[in-house]
């Protein structure tokens, strides 16, 4: 792979087995985590907001759904498509845009003047975050060589993004309740500004120019196939799945990635390597990481329903019992990097999602008169598995693959990311509002949800059994 070394500020390497960190591989490493903790934070920090939001922009109930699916339906649908093209141009030159898109899109969202404006500042922001997220992950395991050092690098990564996401629920109701609405917003356009200030002078241009021949086929499909499905699956938990327009992007959504596969597989110059696709490592590796982000997201919405609704605590103990998840996620993202060293990322992401399952099946025992104190050590617990499964199903898709085509598997690590955090509470979390007993509702999904997480590790078990045992690498 040719490189281009526009700047020569790089991570200095450790030897072999060395997970030690230069100063400098620091800084490039916490540019890149503050990035992905960015957009983490933008998924639920604006959760608590929506009703203010709604009354001071005059939004209906139905509109308020639309604040979550504009960011969403970018974020997740053009991410393959951003991955592949920073392989051909630039990595790092499309990390900067996309923090410049991120950064300005939050602004115009800040200070929108309606609806409409607002609306726009959200797609803008999950476009920007489409960009950053595969960028920010190839050039994360591009410049940290596979081993030690790049399985603590994604400890941290994993960490901070795990963290991103409970920190954006208690951070964004003290931000309502002290600034109002628009400094969620604001935090946001702030984070990205000082990313983006940081981010050229440390970071190093990587490309591979070999093959410069984009799949304008293969882009149209797979981008329109994930825009419909994540419409429609996000729209399904307000219209139900029998709505006309949830029904057509459904169809839509299967037919056009049933044509994206054709097509992938008579293109010269394909944007997803079907090959890649076969690997067992790639296939059940990605299988583990979307079942392992639609459960916990969807658990953490039940939760918040349940401790608010059936046990009628405050906004503030509410968000005192996903502070204790938070801080078990930074401890598991610690230790993580270690246990996948003793025990390989295969391993682990089985025994993750597993333990994962089965302290979300412990929250099976909370009642409607007490329940504060399982509820935050399941929940903890699960969420330490929970981060063990998110970091060794990226080791485990992305060990082995050539430098050339590390956006392109990251940018399958990240799909799986987004759409996991957007299918799981249209699928699941809907059975807990619709029906008459919200406690009943609860305790289906957390049944579910833990069903699906022990079933889904036997799968995955059983997938990547046979394989080399040495961290996960293709068989």
């Amino acid at each position: 792979m040719a490189i281009d070394t526009s700047s020569t500020l790089t991570p200095s390497p450790a030897p072999p087995g060395d997970d030690r960190l230069s100063g400098r591989a620091r800084l490039v490493l916490l540019v890149l985590c503050a990035a992905q903790f960015m957009v983490a934070l933008d998924f639920s920090v604006l959760n608590v907001a929506l009703p203010v939001l709604g009354k001071d922009l005059g939004m209906t109930q139905a509109g308020l759904q639309w604040a979550v699916t504009a960011f969403a339906l970018p974020s997740g649908g053009f991410l393959l498509l951003f991955g592949r093209i920073a392989d051909l141009f630039g990595r790092r030159r499309l990390f900067l845009t996309g923090l410049a898109v991120f950064g300005s899109a939050s602004l115009i969202a800040t200070f929108a003047w309606n609806q409409e404006v607002f609306l726009a500042g959200r797609a803008l922001q999950g476009l920007g975050a489409a960009v950053i997220v595969p960028t920010g992950m190839s050039l994360l395991t591009t410049t940290f060589p596979e081993g030690p050092q790049r399985d603590r690098a994604l400890g941290i990564s994993g960490t901070l993004l795990s963290l991103g996401f409970t920190v954006g629920m208690v951070l964004g109701g003290v931000l309502t309740d002290t600034l109002g609405w628009r400094s969620t917003m604001g935090l946001l356009g702030g984070a990205a500004v000082l990313v983006l200030a940081s981010a050229p002078g440390l970071l190093t241009e990587s490309r591979h120019p070999g093959r410069q021949r984009l799949d304008i086929p293969g882009a149209v499909t797979v981008t329109g196939g994930l825009l419909a499905m994540i419409y429609a699956l996000s729209t399904a938990a307000q219209r139900g799945f029998g709505h006309t327009d949830v029904l057509v992007s459904l169809v839509l959504g299967v037919a056009l990635l049933a044509g994206f596969v054709v097509i992938e597989s008579r293109a010269d110059a394909p944007l997803v390597s079907l090959p890649m696709l076969k690997r067992r490592t790639v296939a059940w590796g990605n299988l583990g990481g979307l079942i392992t982000f639609s459960m916990m997201s969807t658990v953490v919405f039940v939760l918040t329903l349940y401790l608010q609704e059936v046990l009628h605590l405050s906004s503030f103990r509410t968000g005192l019992v996903f502070g204790v998840q938070g801080l078990a996620s930074v401890a598991a993202g610690m230790a993580a990097p270690k246990v996948i060293g003793r025990f390989g990322a295969r391993r682990t992401l089985v025994g993750s999602l597993l333990a994962q399952g089965l302290f979300i099946g412990a929250l099976l025992g909370l009642g409607t008169d007490s329940g504060v104190w399982l509820a935050t050590a399941a929940v903890s617990v699960a969420s330490m598995a929970h981060l063990g499964a998110i970091i060794s199903y990226g080791l485990t898709v992305t060990s082995g693959v050539p430098d050339a085509e590390q956006g392109l598997a990251t940018g399958l690590v990240t799909t799986t990311q987004q759409i996991g955090m957007t299918l799981g509470i249209p699928l699941l979390g809907v059975l807990a509002t619709t029906g008459t007993d919200l406690f009943d509702g609860v305790r289906t999904v957390l049944g579910t949800g833990a069903a699906i997480l022990v079933g889904t590790a036997v799968l995955v078990a059983a997938g990547l059994r046979g394989g080399s045992r040495d961290r996960g690498h293709a068989a």
